[in-house]
């Protein structure tokens, strides 16, 4: 049951303020726990396939993107690099990757952030840091979505409206 909550749950990509006030608490919750689903997944999948000082990175992308959608897993590592972005073991080029990544804060009444449960914390950061270099190369490597340019639109012809009369025929009238 698990595995079908986080393959088939969206990611919902508002807080649980927003979430309450129009009727989506549901939605909220069930993505909220395939949040904390991936990031177990990742922990799991992190300390299953790290042995001799090596990481392997792409057995950990593959057992975790089989469970989960690449847009969970960025979420995911998104937030952790921008929960932990005093760490000085993830790298720049992550931390900046990470800003990139619209994350929706999430307070709680008492001032603290639900975010901080899916936040990825039990590998090393350095592990974890080398898993997001691995995901984002595969990130960049994955088809997208083609959304349709702008300039493209503006440069194709507008669809011709109905035909004209001829004056022939507006003066036959």
């Amino acid at each position: 049951m698990e595995k079908k909550i986080a393959t088939d749950t969206p990611l919902y990509r508002h807080d649980a303020a927003y979430a309450r006030e129009h009727g989506e608490l549901p939605l909220y919750r069930e993505s909220y726990q395939a949040n904390i689903a991936c990031k177990e997944a990742i922990e799991e999948a992190i300390s299953e396939n790290y042995g001799n000082n090596r990481l392997n990175s792409q057995a950990v992308f593959d057992a975790v993107s089989a469970e989960f959608s690449m847009e969970r897993i960025q979420y995911v590592l998104a937030n952790t690099v921008q929960y932990k972005d005093w760490d000085g073991r993830i790298s720049r080029a992550n931390r900046e990757w990470a800003q990139t990544v619209p994350v929706v804060p999430n307070p709680d009444s008492w001032g603290g952030d639900r975010n901080c449960y899916f936040v990825v914390d039990r590998p090393h950061t350095g592990l974890t840091d080398l898993f997001i270099t691995h995901f984002r190369k595969e990130l960049e490597k994955a088809p997208r979505e083609k959304k349709p340019s702008v300039l493209e639109k503006l440069q194709k012809p507008l669809p011709d409206a109905a035909p004209k009369p001829s004056r022939d025929k507006a003066q036959e009238l």
